[in-house]
């Protein structure tokens, strides 16, 4: 049962619940004396619901690990097959941030610029213009819409030359996580430069029996179309999606059967460099300035820089990030302070690999296997012990402040405002495997570090690609899961906290 509401209350339930489980009704008359007895902080304690039955509750015994720590000092409280390195999922994401923040500082902006090669006369750029991609991963359609009016303002009439586009100031990937279904929003491409999280807006309406579809690059202003992304409906059952690179554009086709009415989904882009070129060529176009086809080059050239667009700061940009779990925001940060570092990494997998070397420096950490820097990986594997070591350590570090808090909920699954724990943290969630990790205050202000990490790795092991975006019984395990995250939580405020 969650117990939740005042203090009074919290204390309150425990205690009624060790006096019900440990007293059975008598007939006879009673043998000792029924004077009140004073109860210290111990009998309070002793009320703390144990952890098998609250894993045994939530039928997730053997796929647990987890452990706690007084954040203060760093000591155990209690833990629990610790040592087992499972799934992180998005908790990884705050290791990233830590990476990230130490590496580039909490002020650090990302910078987007347009540049010119040849010089400009009366207006008119005498070579090319480039649109170069400064690793900033929240550009998106109304900003590059501000470029292009800055682009005006600046007296830019005409380009005599071509439309390029840089986006090799991180690695070019054309998804996060290969294992992952061709058409989830959440594993796009990656690369120097970014436009709507690279996703591609994709739209159906059905009108007598016949569908008309858009693929935009949409964002709350604008709609413009691309042609870098196409979409073709198919009379077939099954697969519902389909995706091909076909001759340097993001071909999709979908099954006519799974569209129902009408409808819209966003989908991943494989080639952001193109996208954000495209779009920005339309958006230049509606101010008179007439670009050719966007062409992606491997080196900045020499030139005058004509326009500068800044991002909002890494601490910002970082909040954010934990808060939605954003993919290719956690990967792109991870990039960019890789190559802080050092050279450029070649992959997500050696980028990650660089964040481990770190993590075990400088966060006390002791086998951190991450194999990319959002946690989509089914590789990456983490032990609660290690992830409650670099808490620890992260505590004097404002990670605290960046992290989403977590309500606590009552027995019917409503939020509770006033509730004595306080937990900041970030969540993890794949299929069939959920993870907390963070913060929490009991209710007498002692604060903890904490990590949970559940996984069941033979039913995750038994999915196919196709099944990933919606297996059936992952919400009801992941219910379960979260129900048990909060139990673990208030046992440690009985035990620890109160």
């Amino acid at each position: 049962m969650e117990r939740a509401f005042s203090r009074r209350y919290f204390l309150g339930t425990a205690a009624a619940a060790a006096v019900l489980g440990s007293h059975t009704a008598q007939a006879a008359p009673p043998t000792e004396s029924l004077r009140p007895v004073q109860r210290g902080e111990a009998f309070f304690k002793r009320a703390a619901r144990s952890v098998e039955d609250i894993l045994g509750e939530a039928k997730l015994a053997g796929n647990v690990s987890f452990a706690v720590s007084d954040a203060a000092t760093g000591k155990t409280l209690e833990t629990h097959d610790a040592a087992i390195a499972r799934p992180p999922a998005s908790v990884t994401k705050a290791i990233t941030a830590l990476y990230a923040l130490d590496a580039l500082g909490a002020g650090h902006r990302f910078e987007t610029r347009l540049l010119a090669t040849g010089g400009v006369v009366n207006g008119e750029i005498g070579g090319d213009l480039v649109l170069v991609g400064g690793g900033d991963p929240t550009l998106d359609t109304d900003t590059l819409a501000l470029m292009a009016a800055n682009l005006k303002a600046a007296g830019i009439i005409g380009v005599k030359g071509g439309f390029k586009v840089y986006e090799a100031s991180l690695p070019v990937i054309s998804r996060i996580d290969p294992e992952q279904p061709d058409q989830v929003g959440y594993n796009p491409g990656v690369s120097g430069i970014a436009l709507n999280y690279n996703r591609v807006h994709f739209e159906w309406r059905r009108a007598s029996g016949n569908y008309t579809v858009t693929m935009e690059g949409r964002s709350d202003k604008y709609r413009p179309a691309v042609t870098m992304a196409v979409m073709q409906i198919r009379d077939r059952a099954a697969p519902v999606y389909t995706y091909e690179d076909k001759a340097g554009i993001d071909a999709w086709s979908v099954a006519r059967g799974a569209l129902g009415g009408s409808g819209s989904r966003w989908l991943p882009v494989r080639k952001p460099g193109l996208y954000a070129g495209e779009v920005f060529q339309t958006l230049a176009g509606a101010h008179g300035i007439r670009l050719s086809a966007p062409k992606i080059v491997d080196v900045v050239p020499e030139a005058e820089i004509l326009v500068r667009q800044e991002s909002e700061d890494l601490r910002s940009i970082l909040r954010d990030m934990l808060k939605w779990s954003t993919n290719l925001t956690a990967e792109m940060m991870g990039l960019a302070a890789s190559a802080a570092h050092g050279p450029v990494p070649v992959s997500l997998k050696a980028s990650a690999s660089q964040m481990n070397i770190w993590a075990r420096a400088n966060l006390g950490m002791t086998g951190p296997a991450l194999v990319d820097h959002s946690g989509l990986g089914d590789d990456s594997r983490l032990t609660a012990n290690d992830m409650v070591a670099a808490l620890v350590h992260a505590r004097n570090e404002g990670l605290r402040d960046i992290l989403k808090p977590v309500k606590m909920r009552d027995e019917k699954r409503k939020v509770v405002d006033d509730h004595p724990i306080k937990v900041d943290a970030k969540t993890g969630t794949l299929n069939f495997v959920s993870a907390l990790a963070g913060y929490l205050t009991g209710p007498d202000g002692t604060e903890m570090a904490f990590a949970i990490f559940a996984a069941d790795q033979d039913i995750r092991a038994k999915l196919t690609r196709a099944e990933r975006e919606g297996p059936p019984g992952s919400d009801s395990w992941n219910i379960r899961a979260k129900r048990m995250q909060q139990h673990l939580i208030e046992r440690w405020g009985v035990l620890y906290g109160a």
